[in-house]
């Protein structure tokens, strides 16, 4: 079973999609895959479907989505049969797997299985762990890289076209929230290669993505005092404080304070901070 969530919702077996069109099978396809091999039990499905209040049909619908994703899985093995690609044998003599066999129903819930196919979270998960590595090792070269790689695996918000409920909803945020982890390294890295001039386009896009985080701000910043733009990097970090002020009632913090002082006297020019540990990357599922 391969599964894509770093973006739209893409899952595959034997290369056909499984994927429905219809907005709950997929919520519950979604949180199916987040964890894959794991069993979901009935009332997290119910909760992420309709809430804290669900109909008293809510069980019955639930089984009649279940059965509509087990019908798609079994036109999968169908396919697989037929071209001969599919694994539709357990052990290549005994009988042909069914889609109970791949969704199952187990005490209390149901379990999808992963079938060691590709996951693009954990493809993610294993390219910025290597890469958070690399830049504690100060080899920044091959954290770029591997950071961009793991980036690359985005093609956009995580789960862009699901209707997330209660419980998809922090799996999207923490995903997202690794996917700025690694952006933020990437950049420092390529920072720390000399690359200012070719961040600039990409930092201004972000620190009016993200017009709080005080990371980018920083990156940027420096990125323009070190293309000969002092007066644009000093003006970046009276709107981050602006806004903080405004929107936190907090002021910037002593590092990026003490970037805007030294890029003020047009001193040395230091790094921004970087955190006493590598990030962490999210693992779901």
């Amino acid at each position: 079973m391969d599964i894509d969530v770093l973006g739209t919702l893409a899952v595959r077996h034997n290369g056909v999609s499984i994927t429905p069109t219809a907005p709950k099978p997929r919520q519950v396809l979604a949180l199916l895959a987040l964890h894959a091999d794991q069993v979901v039990p009935v009332g997290v499905l119910t909760e992420e479907l309709w809430g804290a209040e669900p109909p008293r049909s809510a069980r019955a619908t639930l089984q009649t989505y279940i059965l509509q994703l087990r019908e798609l899985i079994t036109t999968a093995l169908e396919d697989g049969a037929r071209d001969g690609t599919g694994e539709d044998a357990r052990d290549g003599t005994g009988p042909r797997r069914t889609a109970k066999d791949l969704l199952l129903t187990v005490p209390g819930g149901y379990l999808l299985k992963g079938d060691d196919g590709i996951s693009d979270v954990r493809e993610f998960g294993r390219l910025a762990g290597t890469g958070y590595r690399a830049m504690d090792a100060e080899d920044h070269p091959q954290a770029a890289r591997l950071l961009r790689e793991a980036l690359d695996l985005w093609t956009g918000p995580a789960l862009a076209d699901v209707h997330c409920g209660p419980h998809l909803q922090p799996h999207a945020k923490q995903l997202e929230e690794s996917r700025l982890c690694a952006m933020d390294q990437r950049v420092e890295a390529d920072l720390r290669l000399g690359r200012h001039r070719e961040l600039l386009a990409e930092l201004t896009v972000l620190v009016n993505q993200y017009p709080t985080h005080e990371s980018l701000c920083g990156q940027y910043m420096l990125a323009l005092y070190r293309s000969g733009r002092r007066g644009e990097a000093l003006g970046a970090y009276q709107r981050l404080r602006a806004t903080l002020v405004r929107t936190m009632g907090l002021e910037p913090s002593s590092a990026l304070a003490k970037l805007q002082r030294s890029i003020l006297m047009s001193g040395p020019d230091p790094l921004p901070a970087r955190p006493a540990t590598s990030p962490s990357v999210a693992r779901v599922g």
